[in-house]
């Protein structure tokens, strides 16, 4: 199967199951389940690809593997952080709900057929390598294996640090400031980025790879300007007031870095 007619098959798939998941976050009233759903949904997409694509076995089963390991391991930490507040709606939705108060179901269904059109383009770099049939490794793989391994390594020490310390009953309404938290205020921002950049090195290994890299670019653009560190850091500023107000003048927001003293 040539790579456009992969591209329109996985599009046409991820709409209807987007659509799904839209009515079913309808029936339970509660939309946040759609980040668990997006998070999930790579591991599918990786996979057919895998499948359909006529490459070197072996770059198919390390690639596709790569990709649903981030990906389940991602999925499952926003299910438990999703239903452990369920019924109450993530605080991105309930905005939603008030900024499109006179279209919502309109303009929410649009969201998701969205989210759709982002998974396929996130998914490139799991497309590009697939019908590369050249039977070794070149450096490029090896190095963005490494970098995802690693970085899905820091990011589930990052999550595991911040729930160990949201567990302690002292630490409530206190900032997380320990472990890698010390060296920047979203350290899993930062290693979700890096698995990205991992993903668009191994792609460069194959023709056209680097059309893959529109992938990591897209996810630093989201998790540094849009949908990450800024709501992020918006809800903290609400719930801590001035510590995290403190905590922004002493630690990195994204990159890790040496504190700095406060001023």
């Amino acid at each position: 199967m040539s790579h456009p007619l992969m591209i329109l098959s996985m599009t046409g798939l991820l709409m209807v199951w987007f659509s799904l998941t839209f009515l079913l976050c309808r029936r339970m009233n509660n939309y946040g389940i759609v980040d668990v759903v997006w998070s999930y949904a790579f591991t599918g997409v990786a996979w057919f690809y895998a499948f359909a694509g006529n490459g070197w076995s072996m770059r198919k089963l390390v690639l596709a593997s790569l990709a649903s390991a981030w990906s389940i391991r991602l999925g499952s930490h926003l299910y438990k952080r999703v239903m452990s507040h369920h019924p109450v709606e993530d605080s991105r939705y309930q905005q939603l709900r008030i900024d499109w108060k006179d279209n919502f179901g309109t303009m929410m269904f649009g969201f998701f057929q969205l989210q759709a059109l982002a998974v396929v383009v996130l998914s490139l770099p799991f497309l590009l390598p697939v019908h590369n049939a050249v039977t070794y490794f070149s450096h490029w793989e090896i190095v963005g294996t490494a970098i995802c391994f690693l970085a899905l390594c820091g990011e589930s020490v990052a999550d595991g640090q911040l729930a160990a310390f949201r567990r302690k009953p002292a630490n409530k309404g206190q900032v997380c400031n320990v472990g890698l938290w010390h060296y920047s205020r979203h350290p899993n921002y930062f290693f979700e980025w890096c698995i990205w950049v991992g993903f668009g090195i191994f792609a460069l290994g194959s023709v056209w790879g680097w059309i893959g890299l529109i992938a990591p670019a897209s996810i630093y653009y989201l998790l540094r300007y849009k949908t990450g560190v800024p709501m992020a850091e918006e809800s903290s500023l609400k719930s801590k007031g001035d510590l995290f107000r403190e905590y922004q003048k002493t630690t990195n927001a994204f990159f890790p870095g040496t504190p700095r003293a406060s001023s």
